[in-house]
């Protein structure tokens, strides 16, 4: 199914089945750069299978981890071992056990506050990047990874946060969040997020199914303006699924 924006839409059967298609996706892009390749990962629990999945064979043998470069969209301000960490969680499922540490570029959480870190952050992908402002022809990311929040908050983009409208900063620190855990975040920005050739979503659970269908029917919501120039794909397990599109899955 194909939608706003060149968006598609790839029904799959359920969580395990949702976790080896996103994997499949994340390698495509890996492999159509024969270069340096930079991946945006995504915090939650949507995303908890995939990772663990890549530290497992076929898989692990299938990512050229010299030269992939691992981001995170979004972090919790708190110490970088607690739990509530994004990043901490990813290093936890694969990064530590596969990838090398130069390559994994995490948001410090160790400085005086949120904005500070937004500013650091935004210099790590400046550097990364080679230039201070984003050029269409030239994605920052080969793939993004995102979820969905119960209130259609991505990455930490929240309803009505001034940060939607930021599109002269690369990354932003968000001083309250609109869902829990209640802590400061820091993030990257619409534009920053969007610079990318693939944006993949990953929707599971019936938890899930009241907000996508309100996305689905391009309520204007974060996840509806987070979106790629290049290709957006939402993977969506059954119970997600809402009811107007309940055929078959795809995967």
């Amino acid at each position: 199914m194909s939608g706003a924006r060149g968006r598609r839409l790839i029904r799959i059967a359920d969580k395990e089945a949702m976790a080896k298609a996103a994997a499949e996706q994340l390698l495509t892009q890996i492999d159509v750069n024969p270069g340096r390749v930079a991946i945006c990962l995504s915090g939650g629990s949507s995303p908890k299978q995939l990772y663990r999945l890549l530290a497992t064979e076929p898989y692990r043998s299938r990512v050229p981890w010299q030269r992939v470069h691992w981001f995170i969209g979004d972090e919790r301000f708190v110490p970088a071992g607690d739990a509530l960490h994004n990043m901490a969680m990813a290093r936890d499922a694969f990064l530590n056990a596969c990838a090398p540490a130069a390559k994994i570029h995490a948001i410090p959480t160790d400085t005086a506050d949120v904005h500070q870190s937004a500013r650091a952050y935004e210099r790590t992908l400046q550097d990364f990047y080679g230039a201070d402002r984003l050029d269409p022809a030239r994605p920052l990311f080969d793939l993004v990874l995102l979820g969905i929040g119960p209130d259609g908050h991505t990455a930490s983009l929240f309803p009505g946060s001034p940060a939607l409208d930021v599109h002269d900063r690369w990354v932003v620190g968000v001083d309250q969040a609109n869902v829990a855990p209640f802590v400061p975040r820091v993030t990257l920005t619409l534009p920053t997020l969007g610079s990318c050739r693939k944006m993949l979503f990953e929707v599971a659970g019936a938890d899930k199914r009241p907000i996508l269908t309100r996305v689905l029917s391009g309520e204007n919501l974060p996840a509806n303006r987070a979106h790629s120039d290049q290709e957006t794909v939402f993977l969506v397990d059954s119970a997600a699924t809402p009811e107007n599109l309940s055929e078959q899955p795809d995967v």
